[in-house]
């Protein structure tokens, strides 16, 4: 499997492509602020053909050129449904003082074609399988997406639930701080050790080590065992 990866715009959120290899088609996961560039080098030069837009979940800087990228190649977008409502209007998971440091919010242009991704899923696009895993908390639509290689190796794509070293935010609208250790703890940790973890944000990691040395991950609540009354 062919796994590419860059930071783009001024939050540096990850973009990510997949594909069989050189030449076939791919997928495209979190195309973010100024991601368009970078992805035009990468696909030139690896010859790929984009045949979805795959997003983690609905903040502006992991999905700010999806509307682009899916119009240009004729492609469509999963997210969650809990999560579409930002395409449409990428200020509302700024809050007040976030929309007032964009002038009212961010602008970009959404996806026209936008499918719906429910925990559990599993999708087979550009001939690799991705499994969906819904993790609220972050956002209330935030999703995992588990893949594998030809050679047996474990992926997956933990958006802003996981970090190398820390966990998503749960302070801005639609964040929720009991989801995110409910969905640490029975999804996240659920992972094998090997598996290879491909963040939103900084570089990749795995959920071993996260395991043993993540502060957010050591001594979760109890409470976190249980899913949050809502």
């Amino acid at each position: 499997m062919l796994v590419l990866g860059f930071p783009a715009g001024p939050l540096q959120a990850n973009c990510y492509v997949l594909a069989r290899g050189d030449g076939q088609p791919c997928v495209i996961v979190d195309p973010g602020q100024e991601a368009g560039p970078a992805l035009a080098e990468q696909l030139r030069e690896h010859a790929l053909t984009p045949a979805a837009v795959l997003l983690t979940h609905g903040h502006f800087d992991h999905v700010f050129s999806a509307g682009d990228i899916c119009s240009e190649h004729g492609v469509p977008a999963w997210i969650h449904p809990d999560d579409s409502y930002m395409l449409a209007d990428p200020g509302a998971a700024l809050g007040p003082a976030g929309r007032q440091l964009f002038g009212g919010g961010p602008s970009m242009p959404a996806p026209t074609d936008v499918r719906d991704l429910a925990d559990g899923d599993r999708l087979e696009l550009a001939g690799i399988t991705f499994d969906v895993v819904h993790t609220p908390g972050h956002t209330g639509g935030s999703v995992l997406f588990r893949t594998g290689t030809d050679e047996g190796g474990r992926l997956v794509l933990s958006g802003d639930t996981l970090f190398a070293g820390a966990i998503g935010r749960t302070d801005l609208p639609g964040g929720d701080h009991a989801r995110m250790l409910h969905s640490l703890s029975t999804k996240v940790l659920a992972l094998d050790d090997d598996t290879a973890v491909l963040p939103g944000h900084g570089p990749t990691t795995t959920i071993g080590r996260e395991r043993v040395s993540n502060p957010f991950l050591q001594d979760l609540p109890e409470a976190a065992e249980q899913p949050p009354g809502r």
